[in-house]
């Protein structure tokens, strides 16, 4: 596949099969690459030593690189601060860490990233607040130290901006963004999370992004529900959001990292046929923007 992007998809919105996940990446999508969530019902960070080796023997078979490590890191509640309405009643993604754990979920995580061959690993930071202000200084503090630590291995830490949590959107990252410079934090960009929150990603969201920030980046599309107020997924191509002319401009910057697919909707019954929906979607949309 020739792109000036690593075009992936995240493993376990295909199957909790990894063979399988991996199988239909490479032999069915035609991908060189993958991003690392979960499999066989486990979070990454929770895999032995022995599924660690079956995992990397299974992507040596089918030709696949990591473009990340897809880590829960700061998906928690930040401490001192009234509890979020957003901070789950169960584990997300067979994540349940607390914030107490989070140094060794970030060591964790830097671990997979050298086990795997990768120079990234995705985080957060914490769930939202109603008002973040008062505790803002103290987290891009806590984001300031992980990146440092992320430094000292050679591995950078891709923030994504996640509806549920304190950075959402564009604009609230290019703020993050600014206030922790360190070359080893860069941005997860999520157009279908920034559009979750009433930001139209492309291009307004963009426009606000330092383009060399940009280290990653989540391909998911959204609609509008029948209320006019909130979205649900859809398959990539279905959706509002202007993926060709997002395509466009990060070819255009100069941007040369991945483009992996996290499909969410499930349309099409099973994760496995949606995800090969929203794949044909997001090919055809590569192709518009003369990106593949």
């Amino acid at each position: 596949m020739n792109s000036p992007f690593r075009v992936a998809v995240i493993n376990d919105e295909i199957s909790q099969d990894f063979g399988r996940a991996c199988e239909v990446a490479s032999q069915e999508f035609g991908m060189e690459w993958i991003e690392l969530r979960g499999m066989w019902n486990k979070n990454l960070l929770k895999l032995d030593a022995k599924e660690i080796e079956e995992a990397r023997r299974i992507l040596e078979k089918y030709h696949l690189r990591v473009t990340d490590i897809a880590s829960p890191l700061f998906k928690v509640d930040w401490p001192g601060a009234p509890q979020s309405k957003f901070s789950p009643k169960h584990d997300q993604f067979n994540a349940d860490f607390t914030f107490e754990q989070q140094d060794e979920v970030l060591e964790r995580s830097i671990e997979l990233a050298k086990a795997f061959h990768t120079d990234r690993a995705r985080f957060f930071d914490f769930w939202r607040l109603d008002d973040q202000a008062p505790y803002r200084a103290a987290m891009n503090e806590k984001l300031r130290n992980a990146a440092e630590k992320a430094a000292k291995k050679d591995v950078i830490l891709v923030l994504e901006n996640e509806a549920a949590c304190n950075t959402a959107t564009a604009a609230e990252a290019a703020k993050v963004l600014s206030a922790v410079p360190s070359p080893n934090l860069m941005l997860n960009w999520d157009p279908g999370n920034a559009a979750e929150r009433d930001e139209k990603p492309y291009p307004d969201g963009y426009n606000l992004l330092p383009k060399d920030r940009i280290g990653h980046c989540h391909c998911k599309d959204a609609v509008k529900k029948p209320d006019g107020k909130s979205y649900e997924w859809a398959a990539m191509g279905r959706g509002i959001i202007d993926w060709v002319g997002q395509f466009k401009a990060l070819k255009r910057n100069g941007y040369h990292f991945a483009v992996s697919l996290e499909t969410h909707w499930r349309g099409g019954g099973t994760p496995e046929e949606s995800t090969r929906q929203s794949w044909a979607g997001m090919k055809k949309e590569l192709q518009e923007a003369g990106a593949i």
